[in-house]
């Protein structure tokens, strides 16, 4: 007797088994885990490890009566009443008032000037603009400091063959400014490349009908390229501020040249490097560390606000 009217499910026989299609799909989640794990592994062995020693270390004191004891955020504390570290804090915030000013112009001019067209051979100059960022600052430091040098330095030699005082630059009240100059010129180019990248990104059509408007080079300029470069040069004025509380190769090595010109705290990490590595204090250093990251993050903080504020209002 057969059944008819009624369907018969067929087997499927392309179909894989379940635990084949969840071990599929699992390796297809994984992969970009896999290509990303080497990365993570440097990132957590190298930055985030040593984070969370640096912090666990700064909750402590070494003491000659007692040994190590846990002290919490008595070092944070006596961080906030450190006048070495807000003298150092104050001698950054004046050198990237000098600093940041003048190479974020001078990026944006050379960027401006190159993406125009009114230079030609625009890849010798771009070569050029950024070279100077190849040199490592310890090497920078090194060049410039020879030629601050009041006895050896080119500038001294040619002050004295036209029977004139050599400038003295590596002194008390000119150390910054003489620190200012090495850093603009090391890191114009690198900024004016991140101005001129979002410059290339600006349709060319928008520069058609301002030519047809009857705009020049410099109106289009003001008008249009500036503008829309904006957010680039937001971007590069919040990583000036973070590479100008951060500041130590140029003064550490500067120190050598000019041991009367600037103090053992005159940046803050200088501080901290001489309170690890000269006077053992590796607990309050570490809390030094964290004190200034915090202030790093409060000082972006703020100019974020300042500048997102004065848009909105706008």
């Amino acid at each position: 007797m057969s059944i008819t009217g009624m369907a018969v499910p067929r087997a499927s026989k392309n179909r894989p088994p379940r635990e084949h299609y969840f071990w599929s799909r699992l390796g297809r989640k994984a992969t970009p885990y896999l290509f990303l794990s080497p990365f993570l592994a440097g990132f957590l062995v190298f930055l985030v490890y040593p984070l969370i020693y640096a912090f666990n270390l700064s909750l402590y004191r070494k003491k000659l009566i007692g040994g190590i004891t846990f002290v919490g955020l008595s070092n944070y504390i006596k961080a906030f009443q450190d006048t070495n570290f807000w003298e150092g804090v104050r001698n950054v915030l004046v050198f990237g008032a000098m600093q940041i000013p003048i190479m974020l112009g001078l990026a944006l001019l050379f960027a401006t000037l190159i993406d125009s067209g009114v230079i030609r051979r625009v890849t010798i100059f771009r070569l050029g603009y950024f070279l100077p960022f190849a040199v490592p600052n310890v090497v920078a430091a090194l060049i410039w400091g020879y030629f601050y040098g009041q006895s050896f330095g080119p500038i001294a030699q040619l002050a004295n063959l036209l029977h004139l005082q050599p400038p003295i630059f590596l002194t008390s009240k000119g150390i910054i400014p003489s620190i200012a100059n090495i850093s603009v010129w090391q890191y114009t180019g690198y900024n004016m490349l991140i101005i001129y990248a979002a410059m290339k990104a600006i349709p060319t059509e928008l520069y058609e009908a301002a030519k047809v408007d009857g705009a020049n080079e410099w109106q289009i300029a003001w008008n249009i390229r500036i503008p829309l470069v904006m957010p680039a040069i937001l971007l590069t004025f919040i990583f000036s501020i973070i590479g100008t509380l951060q500041l130590f190769n140029e003064p550490n090595v500067l120190n050598a040249v000019a041991p009367t010109a600037m103090n053992s705290h005159f940046t803050p990490n200088l501080y901290v490097y001489q309170l690890a590595f000269a006077n053992k204090q590796f607990d309050y250093s570490a809390a030094i560390s964290f004190t200034l990251a915090l202030v790093t993050a409060v000082v972006s903080s703020l100019v974020l606000f300042v500048i997102f504020r004065r848009e909105a209002n706008q």
